[in-house]
């Protein structure tokens, strides 16, 4: 960091040094005497870390005396005339004992409260009452404490996962150091330790800079400040800065929840003092995973492993003694790891959902960068995409723990354990991800003591494990050449379950935009056709009508049926139906999330996933009654959605220009277009309205949005039905979608 952004620690000291001077000479001129008053500081202030933004948080302690009012007009009037931000009371001690008794945050801020000036004896008899009163009653004021702690988290998210982080609120941020402050002043578990210090510090550095930025008291980092935060703080980018952020935020989470399972054990009265083994040197004692009475770690290099597998195995805790102890005495993993080793790490990976808590540990430890020195890349590794939810490393073991659901549906469960748990891998690398994976986990296959054959694998897992939902959901199914491509690069049944598997783990891990009901079908579809033609089966023909499309199918003009979020549209089949169906949606308020089309039996059928931009759906039979109005001709829609573009406002931040590519041998029938936008009402619209304008007809499209990205891939012909040959009419198409766009 920079030497000012070095100094932010001591700017806030500078700033609390001259405020409570402020406040003396305010207080002495209130009230010459002093007697009988006391101004005690609490909030920021009173924890002597006050940012340029910050509000002052003041009690006016008193003994009663009638001219209590007049003092403290002459104190807050000079402070609200100055501009600060105040936040004030005037009490009593018996009023201040009395209010904290009843209001959590009352009490927490009399907790930490500080004397400013007058009489420090009321500030002492306050403090000392307040806190009698919270460690007598610490059983059911910390349960309170928690609870809030909770449903802050739920309202604010996780600091070190967020895109748009609130500092203070947020899982791991500020709130969270004080809440554990006030459970050590309970005498119930050990005030925050030196690692939690300084992530605290960081937190407030950052604080500190954001404030300095914008000017003005703010708690959440929002993306446009986020360069400049790092600058101020002396970092590289928005990357180092999110990275260190992110880490901090889990080293806070980490002590926190380590904080209420020691409250939990002490509160909940006595536990079992037995021991149950549970692994070889490993048991249960007391409600948490210790190593056995004379087990050495220093000999066995294995036993962290498998201490964190009996642990994640049993749903209980590493014991912290414990962790500090593998960490500590632990030797080097032998290269390349013996079987019981990865053995041990394929138990842990497939405990699933409890894997995740010990693996924390492990990393919070140090031991994981150990193991698998590669992890250090990818550790605390910001995704700065909406769609994803965690950083690369939290993905990772995210994506390995939903993977243990399915490891009854492949031959090789450790495989798939280990390529969801590596499949991102290459994201600490320059370049296309997927390609440096394969790169590296070459290396950590060889070094985890896999055979060639398996090595070679997991590379084809890790090179491919996109490829599934990408072709799925962006090309033709029912063209044969897409299926020959996909069964030719993965090679074998084995790697596309691996694959089909590995899919649904990673998309759930990444978030609820990149997986839904939709996709998975795609998914599954897609897998069994490739399964067929690996086996030598002949391809299934084109699906016919289903029952249900075959009766909408029978209105002749258009049928459109809505079953929650799902649209189905079947009508004759016509040149431009998808992007006049997509402009009746768009014209009501109906934003596509996916859409696919197809024809059979001359016959189009368009199923459209969508969700109201606000407020409810549209009424089915008026969406249908504007279908058939657009296909007559009788419906100006380009008008309403003209209106709508005009209401839509810009985007806050700036987006990457739209981008259309013509892809070369993905269909021997059609040409394929891939267009790649920033997502806007009527954007499928205008795509398929300016293919009509260059003559050509859409015969299959596989629509999707990823939070805000819409990724859309059309199987298109030219009036007599060929795909596009000539290099300008290509160039023509790519240039008139691209006008349509910006």
């Amino acid at each position: 960091m920079r030497a000012d952004a070095r100094s932010f620690a001591s700017a806030r000291k500078e700033r609390v040094a001259d405020t409570d001077r402020w406040l003396k000479d305010l207080l002495r001129t209130a009230s010459p005497g002093g007697e009988g008053v006391a101004l005690v500081a609490v909030g920021s202030l009173g924890r002597g870390e006050l940012a340029p933004g910050s509000d002052l948080d003041l009690v006016l302690l008193h003994d009663g005396g009638e001219d209590i009012a007049r003092i403290a007009d002459r104190i807050w009037y000079p402070i609200w005339d100055s501009g600060v931000g105040l936040d004030h009371s005037v009490r009593t001690v018996d009023e201040a004992v009395k209010v904290a008794r009843e209001d959590l945050k009352a009490v927490l801020s009399l907790i930490q409260a500080r004397h400013v000036a007058g009489d420090p004896e009321l500030t002492r008899r306050a403090r000392e009452a307040v806190l009698a009163e919270w460690r007598a009653d610490s059983r059911r004021r910390l349960a309170e404490l928690r609870e809030a702690a909770d449903k802050r988290a739920e309202s604010t998210g996780e600091l070190a996962f967020l895109l748009e982080p609130d500092l203070k609120d947020g899982r791991g941020g500020l709130r969270d150091v004080q809440a554990m402050q006030a459970v050590a002043a309970a005498w119930v578990a050990s005030a925050p330790g030196p690692r939690v210090r300084e992530a605290y510090e960081l937190i407030l550095d950052v604080r500190h800079a954001l404030h300095v930025v914008t000017a003005r008291g703010a708690d959440r980092l929002v993306l446009q400040e986020q360069d400049a935060v790092a600058g101020t703080l002396g970092l590289l980018d928005a990357e180092a800065l999110m990275r260190r952020l992110a880490e901090a935020g889990r080293t806070i989470s980490h002590a926190f929840d380590a904080t209420w399972r020691t409250v939990d054990r002490l509160l909940s009265g006595p536990v079992p003092r037995g021991r149950r083994p549970l692994a070889d040197g490993v048991v249960e004692h007391a409600g948490e995973v210790v190593l056995a009475r004379g087990v050495n770690p220093r000999t066995d290099p294995v036993l962290v492993l498998r201490a964190a597998a009996a642990a994640a195995e049993s749903g209980l805790p590493l014991a912290p003694a414990t962790v500090s102890m593998l960490a500590s005495q632990s030797p080097p993993m032998p290269v390349p790891w013996p079987d019981e080793a990865r053995d041990a790490l394929v138990a842990l990976l497939g405990a699933g959902r409890a894997a995740v808590p010990v693996w924390e540990e492990l990393d919070q430890a140090g031991i994981l960068v150990r193991l698998l020195p590669d992890w250090e890349r990818v550790r605390h590794r910001p995704q700065r995409n909406p769609i994803h939810r965690f950083t690369v490393d939290r993905h990772l073991i995210e994506a390995a723990a939903n993977a243990a659901s399915y490891t009854r549906e492949v031959s090789r469960p450790d495989l798939l354990l280990i390529g969801a748990l590596l499949h991102d891998i290459g994201k600490g690398w320059p370049g296309d991800h997927s390609a440096t994976g394969e790169v590296v986990v070459r290396d950590i296959g060889l070094r985890l003591g896999l055979s060639s054959q398996d090595v070679e694998v997991l590379a084809t897992v890790v090179r491919h494990h996109l490829l599934l939902p990408e072709t799925a959901t962006r090309r033709d199914l029912d063209d044969p050449v897409t299926i020959e491509k996909v069964a030719g690069a993965v090679g074998s049944r084995e790697v596309l379950e691996l694959l089909a598997a590995l899919a649904v783990a990673d998309g759930h891990a990444t978030g609820p935009a990149a997986w839904n009901s939709w996709k998975a079908s795609l998914v599954a579809d897609l897998v069994r056709r490739v399964r067929r033609a690996l086996s030598g089966s002949p391809l299934p023909p084109p699906p016919s009508l289903s029952p249900a499309q075959a009766v909408l199918a029978r209105h002749g003009g258009g049928a459109i049926r809505v079953n929650g979020t799902n649209v189905t549209v079947v009508a004759p089949d016509r040149p431009g139906l998808l992007w006049r169906a997509a402009g009746v949606l768009a014209a009501h308020r109906m934003v596509v999330r996916s859409a696919s089309a197809a024809s059979a039996s001359s016959t189009a059928v368009i199923e459209f996933s969508v969700v109201p931009e606000y407020g409810t759906p549209p009424d089915p039979a008026t969406l249908e009654a504007d279908l058939r109005l657009v296909l007559a001709g009788r419906l100006d829609i380009e008008q309403r959605l003209a209106r709508r573009t005009r209401s839509v406002r810009p985007a806050r931040v700036p987006v990457a220009p739209p981008r259309v590519t013509l892809l070369e041998e993905e269909s021997a029938t059609a040409t394929v277009v891939e267009v790649r936008a920033h997502d806007r009402p009527g954007l499928l619209w205008r795509i398929g309205r300016s293919f009509g304008e260059c003559g050509l007809d859409v015969k299959a499209a596989r629509v999707e949005t990823l939070g805000a990205e819409a990724v859309d891939v059309f199987y298109v012909v030219d009036r007599a039905g060929r795909p596009l040959s000539d290099d300008a009419q290509r160039t023509q198409v790519r240039d008139h979608v691209l006008a349509a766009l910006r």
